[in-house]
This record gives C-alpha cells, sequence and structure tokens, in this order.
C-alpha cells in the first residue's frame, strides 16, 4: 500500500468517526429537545382540554342565564297583563278578576319594576331596596334615583305600554332579579377568567383564539404584528402544520384555538445545530492554520532537501570532470570522453536545477518553445527507439514567456518519461503548443494505459506511484515548479484507459 492510500484512508476513517461522534450528539440532543417539545404539547393540550371545559362551563352557565332571563321575561309579562286588567277602565262592568290580577303582582317578590304615570312621575315601584349611599336617605332623592333607574331600563329596551284611558297610558319597566344579576356577574367573572387564562399563558405556549364565522380574532397572546390582516392567515398556516386546532364551544358559536410551539422550544431545536456549527468553524479555521504550517513546512524540507541534494551531487561532479579532462588526453576513442561530457553537462543541469528549487527561481522572459524543444532532442536520444516524438507549435516564434527554462525542461522532462513509462516503451507522445489569450498551453499526450477519473488529482500528491520502486514525487514537483514557481496550471486534461493520457501545463502569458 503506498502512502498517498494509506494516509486518504487514515482521512477518511479520521472524518466517519468525527462524523459518528457529530451525529450521535446532535441524535442524543434532539431526542432531548423533542422530549422537552413533547411534555411542553402535553401540557398545552391537557392546559387546552381544562379551557374547552370552562368553556363549555361558560357556554352552559350562559345557556341558565339566558332560560332565567326569558323566565323573568315571561312573568313579568303575567305582571304586565295584571296591572293592565287592574288600570283599564275602559271596562265599567268591574268583570276583571281583580284578585287574581292583585294575587300576580303580589306573587312577585324578586323582580323589581317601576310604573311610571303618563307625566313621568312615579305610581309605584316593587322590589327595589334602597341605596346604602346618602343620596337616598332624603325622599327627593330617593324619587330621582328611582327615575334614572327607570330611564336605564327604558333604554335598555325593558318596558311596556298600558293604556288606562283613550289619550291616557302609562308606562311599566322593570329591571332583573337579585339572583339572576347574580348569575350575570357569575358569567361575567367565569368569562375574564377564560379570557385570562387565554392570553396570560405566555410562559406555557403561544395561542390564538379564532373565529371561523366572522373571521375574527377573539383573543390571543401573540405578538401584534402576528396578527395583522396581513399576516394572519400565514399565521394560522403555521400554527395548523404543528398543531390541530382544538373546537370550542363559547355562548353557542363555535371557535377554534391554535397552538404553536414556544420561543423556548424553538431556540433549544436549533441549539445544538448553532453548537455544532461553531464547533464545525472552529475546526476549519484550526485546519486551515494547521494546513499553512504543515505547508510552510513542507516547503523548508523541500527547500533543504534540494539545497542538500545539490550540495552532495557537487564534490562528486567536479571529480568527475577531472577524470573526463584525463580521459581525453588518453589514446582512446574520443566519442566516449565526448559522451561522458554530455551526461556530465545533464548532471549539473540537474544539479543546478535542485540548486534553484532551494533558494528560489528566477524567471526570465525567452522562448518557451525553444526551451522545450531543446530539452525534447535530448530526450529523444536518450528515449526507446519505439517511442514516436511529435513536436508542433500553433503559433510564431519566437514565443516569449517568462519562465526558468532549466525548470521547465525539468517539467517537461519529467511528464515525458512518466508518460514513456505508461507506454511501456512503445507508442506515440505527442507534445503541443498552443498561445490562447493570456495563457501559453503545453499538451503532452501518449498512447499508454490512461487513467481513471479518480486519479486525475491523486496522481499530483506526494507518495502516490503507479510504479512498484517509485517514491511518487516527480508529479509532485512537477506541480510544484508550474503553480508556485511559474504561477500556472498543471492538470489531466483527458485521459481513456487503454488510449493514452494528456497532460496540460498552462503558463501566463
Amino acid at each position: 500500500m503506498d502512502l498517498y492510500t494509506s494516509k486518504q484512508r487514515w482521512k477518511l476513517l479520521l472524518v466517519i468517526l468525527a462524523l459518528a461522534v457529530v451525529g450521535g450528539s446532535l441524535f442524543y440532543s434532539n431526542q432531548s429537545i423533542q422530549k422537552i417539545g413533547g411534555r411542553e404539547r402535553t401540557k398545552a393540550r391537557q392546559w387546552a382540554l381544562a379551557l374547552r371545559k370552562k368553556a363549555e362551563l361558560v357556554d352552559l352557565n350562559s345557556e341558565i342565564f339566558t332560560a332565567l332571563q326569558e323566565k323573568e321575561r315571561q312573568k313579568m309579562a303575567l305582571v304586565v297583563r295584571a296591572n293592565r286588567t287592574l288600570l283599564d277602565a275602559s271596562d265599567l262592568s268591574m268583570s276583571q278578576d281583580v284578585d287574581f290580577a292583585l294575587e300576580i303582582i303580589e306573587a312577585n317578590k324578586d323582580i323589581p319594576f317601576i310604573l311610571l304615570n303618563d307625566d313621568g312621575s312615579i305610581s309605584q315601584s316593587r322590589n327595589i331596596a334602597p341605596a346604602k349611599d346618602d343620596s337616598f336617605t332624603g325622599a327627593k332623592f330617593y324619587s330621582d334615583s328611582i327615575k334614572e333607574l327607570a330611564k336605564s331600563w327604558i333604554a335598555e329596551g325593558r318596558s311596556y305600554q298600558i293604556q288606562v284611558f283613550e289619550d291616557m297610558y302609562m308606562t311599566l319597566c322593570h329591571g332583573f332579579s337579585k339572583e339572576l344579576l347574580r348569575l350575570q356577574a357569575h358569567s361575567d367573572s367565569l368569562i375574564r377568567s377564560f379570557n385570562a387564562d387565554l392570553t396570560d399563558q405566555k410562559s406555557l405556549v403561544p395561542v390564538l383564539l379564532y373565529d371561523p364565522q366572522t373571521k375574527r380574532v377573539e383573543a390571543s397572546n401573540l405578538a401584534q404584528k402576528e396578527l395583522t390582516p396581513s399576516k394572519i392567515k400565514r399565521t394560522i398556516q403555521e400554527m395548523t402544520a404543528r398543531y390541530q386546532p382544538i373546537e370550542l364551544t363559547i355562548k353557542g358559536s363555535k371557535k377554534l384555538l391554535y397552538l404553536k410551539d414556544s420561543e423556548e422550544v424553538k431556540q433549544l431545536f436549533w441549539l445544538p445545530y448553532l453548537q455544532f456549527g461553531v464547533l464545525g468553524l472552529l475546526v476549519f479555521v484550526g485546519y486551515l492554520l494547521f494546513s499553512m504550517y504543515r505547508k510552510a513546512e513542507q516547503n523548508q524540507v523541500w527547500a533543504g532537501m534540494a539545497k542538500e541534494t545539490a550540495h552532495q551531487l557537487g564534490t562528486p561532479l567536479s571529480s568527475m570532470m577531472a577524470w573526463v579532462a584525463h580521459l581525453e588526453q588518453q589514446a582512446i576513442d574520443p566519442m566516449i570522453p565526448r559522451e561522458m561530457h554530455k551526461d556530465l553537462e545533464r548532471l549539473e543541469k540537474i544539479t543546478d536545477r535542485f540548486s534553484k528549487i532551494g533558494s528560489g527561481a528566477k524567471l526570465i522572459e525567452g522562448d518557451l518553445a525553444a526551451t522545450i524543444e531543446n530539452n525534447l532532442l535530448y530526450l529523444k536520444a536518450r528515449l526507446s527507439q519505439k517511442v514516436e516524438m511529435q513536436f508542433e507549435l500553433n503559433g510564431e516564434r519566437p514565443l516569449m514567456v517568462l519562465h526558468n527554462a532549466s525548470l521547465m525542461e525539468w517539467v517537461v522532462e519529467n511528464i515525458c518519461k512518466n508518460a514513456v513509462d505508461a507506454m511501456d516503451g512503445i507508442g506515440t507522445l505527442r507534445i503541443h503548443i498552443q498561445e490562447v489569450a493570456e495563457w501559453v498551453h503545453i499538451d503532452i499526450s501518449d498512447t499508454g494505459k490512461g487513467l481513471t477519473p479518480k486519479q486525475f488529482k491523486t496522481i499530483f500528491e506526494p507518495g502516490y506511484s503507479t510504479k512498484k520502486r517509485g517514491w511518487g514525487l516527480g508529479l509532485t514537483l512537477v506541480k510544484r515548479i508550474v503553480e508556485e514557481y511559474h504561477k500556472g496550471k498543471v492538470f489531466v486534461l483527458q485521459s481513456e484507459p487503454d488510449k493514452g493520457t494528456t497532460f496540460r501545463i498552462s503558463i501566463p502569458h
């Protein structure tokens, strides 16, 4: 197993473990919040059911009040008939049942009524207790109070006219009995208590009491901005999506009670996501900082290794140059020292490359096409004779580009050697250069084994190699030289298994 694959597997394992921890924590937190929300919803439903019972009690009390009111009205109608019987002067036969009429009037011990003359003066009053206020101490004040009470009853529509003579009428007005007033006060108290329970439960759950017939909000503890005519429909839809409304019947009218989660439950629901979001941000920032420090450390290692390599090559090179000079003076085939001299020049170039990587490369504007072509001529003599090399330039010469000739030769050489290895020393190697806008593209194509899409990026990672004895550093150096020193790009343009691969090097022009 190569270094890159091992590293990737460890990364994947750590990511899976991290996701498992985060997912488990999120699941546990979500379950806890669901339990809290469930308990709150249970309490809300219990409260709503209790509220419905109270509403039913209010409705029942209202029904009882209405029934008693109707009985008192009927009772008062008998009293009116009795008074009409007593006051009717048109019947001179004295055939009226006066005793019965008096019996009806005397039987009324609880309903207060006032009989007014035609001029508004008080004829009689019954079942009206004097007030404890000082205004009732005098007869005049008491009479005035009775008149004011009669006016209020007449204004409320509780009055009857009784004809005494043809052009003379008396008015009988009445109030409610003490029992009915007490029941009304109790009903009003229940309604006030109901509304208080409805609107004061802000700590429990937001509610809204809605009348579907009048399309009006009866009561709610929601914010006023949620109850505006333009937003009330959406508010009801949001509440219905969470809870089914509870039907209530209040005073014979159907009402709908809507519920929704409190702000505390909503905050608890989003709390784990917020926590893990903050944690993820901290981890991400930490990873970036770690990557920066690691990259800086790698750069130092690369530079140190390159300098040391150049230094180590320097001593044997000097010695070998001396030996080549000695051989040139001997009576041997002159081709031998000449070819050895070429190889020594090549070793000097390699030493120079490592030296430049370690100390920083200086970019000089020059003919990039000539740099690549000269390097290919050197490679052609040292590659397999079964490899056909093709060079194409789409443009005019010279192709002046800011670059480091020594390092660019290394880049092309490295990719070409990998291409020859992929073809097993048999095939076609094509180098195509074209100038497009602000870029110069160098396409290196082979007819080798090809790459899978998964390998397009991983092939440039350190430690990744398809060779049994490879270190996986060649293409890593290529990427470093192109991107860091030349501010360009290098990538796999296209590849097909058993058909070949095309690498593209893009240098800014």
